[in-house]
């Protein structure tokens, strides 16, 4: 029987194998989620280089009484969207990692888009 780990990495892998044949050039929004916290970054893959970033933790968000639900995680995507256009990008792939498109993942994509993140 397969780990949580094990089956995590697939998916994972699985993901971004998807999003290279489909990315055209595009950079990728990539986001982690932890027990406390949301992170998200978009990511420019041809120069290695990360373009923007937010998560729960920025000095914005932080004095939000939680950062672990649905709320902090819309707000961490209405400021990523923000940061992006900021540093001209206005469409990306979105990178879920191994992590399933719901709850807080779903809330930070919808968030994005409503920001003026196409993808």
């Amino acid at each position: 029987m397969a780990s949580s780990t094990s089956n995590f990495e697939r998916r994972r892998q699985r993901n971004r194998n998807q999003l290279s044949k489909v990315g055209n050039g595009r950079p990728r929004l990539s986001v982690h989620r932890t027990n406390q916290h949301i992170y998200a970054q978009v990511i420019d893959d041809v120069k290695g280089a990360t373009l923007a970033a937010a998560s729960t933790l920025d000095p914005d968000l932080k004095s939000d009484a939680s950062s672990a639900n649905i709320d902090a995680a819309s707000k961490v995507g209405k400021l990523i969207a923000e940061r992006a256009k900021a540093a001209g990008v206005e469409s990306v792939v979105f990178d879920r990692g191994g992590f399933l498109y719901h709850g807080r993942v779903k809330a930070l994509a919808e968030a994005a888009r409503e920001g003026g993140l196409s993808f």
